[in-house]
């Protein structure tokens, strides 16, 4: 299945919040939907799910207009949903049979879930007596209850530990193995490093990056080198390329790498050569990878 969001454009009370929004995902395939608070990623979700309607602009599916009562949406909402004084399975069933599945089929998609999240032992106790991490995994049962077609989580991982976190993981490679639609968004950026081929990125209601996650790396890391010396500090290194090197641009340091841009032409080995002459001992020189984090801070860090 393809999925296509074409130039939403929703305001609020005579305030704009969405200029165009435009982005695609296929199944089997996870996308980074990404942005500061605020930038109009929760608006977005909502009007794919049907919540709201957009002013201007259409969603497609597999080139036809989308309906989404027509389709399962699993959505994980970065705020919980559920109620905090009643059972645990007592909810999930209600909220199973609410989407459409009968008792028998939603008692038992829960328990399964339940166990599968390892929090069937607490299938009749109230979720409030739960603990923090333990109350995600309910939200996360309750998310894929009726087997989704299309999966939306937003800071999935918010309260789990490493080893619920690592049980979450499986949990998304099983779903994108499936051929499910799934949209991952989170701050937690090594997160969406793993599972995410594709990134959008939303500032302000606008799309200001989308595309292949490793694309975009390389395009970033374009003529920038991360460098160490065998001989010279981090500010001793800083200090000989700043004064004796010419056509290059201190961007950032990094633990000991010095990362440099190379200006004008200049190439790498142009670069090794200039390093040699002076004496450098080189401990590491390499193309520089940018990481997500680098890349969201450059192009959403403007307040």
């Amino acid at each position: 299945m393809l999925l296509e969001l074409k130039n939403i454009q929703k305001s609020f009370s005579n305030t704009k919040v969405l200029h165009g929004v435009s982005f695609s995902i296929n199944s089997g395939k996870a996308l980074g939907f990404l942005g500061r608070n605020g930038a109009g990623k929760t608006t977005t979700i909502r009007i794919l799910m049907g919540l709201f309607d957009c002013d201007k602009g259409e969603i497609l599916l597999d080139g036809k207009p989308f309906n989404p009562k027509e389709y399962s949406i699993g959505y994980l909402p970065e705020e919980r949903g559920l109620y905090p004084k009643q059972k645990i399975l007592e909810q999930l069933i209600y909220f199973g049979e609410l989407r459409g599945l009968n008792n028998k089929q939603a008692k038992k998609n829960a328990l399964y879930w339940l166990e599968r999240l390892g929090v069937l032992e607490y299938k009749d106790k109230k979720l409030e007596t739960l603990s923090k991490g333990n109350q995600q995994k309910v939200q996360i049962a309750e998310t894929l209850l009726c087997n989704p077609d299309i999966v939306i989580l937003d800071e999935p991982f918010s309260g789990l530990d490493p080893v619920n976190s690592q049980i979450l993981k499986e949990i998304i490679r099983d779903l994108i193995s499936k051929d499910k639609l799934v949209i991952f968004s989170s701050h937690q950026m090594a997160y969406v490093e793993e599972f995410c081929e594709e990134i959008a990125l939303i500032n302000k209601g606008n799309i200001v990056l989308t595309g292949n996650l490793d694309s975009i790396k390389k395009e970033y890391g374009k003529n920038r080198i991360s460098l160490d010396s065998a001989n010279y500090s981090t500010d001793e290194l800083n200090n000989i390329l700043s004064n004796k090197i010419k056509d290059i641009k201190i961007v950032d340091i990094k633990n000991k790498d010095i990362i440099i841009e190379l200006l004008n032409g200049k190439t790498k080995n142009q670069l090794i050569n200039n390093l040699l002459s002076i004496g450098i001992d080189i401990e590491k020189f390499s193309i520089y990878e940018p990481t997500l984090t680098d890349i969201f801070i450059q192009k959403a860090g403007e307040n």
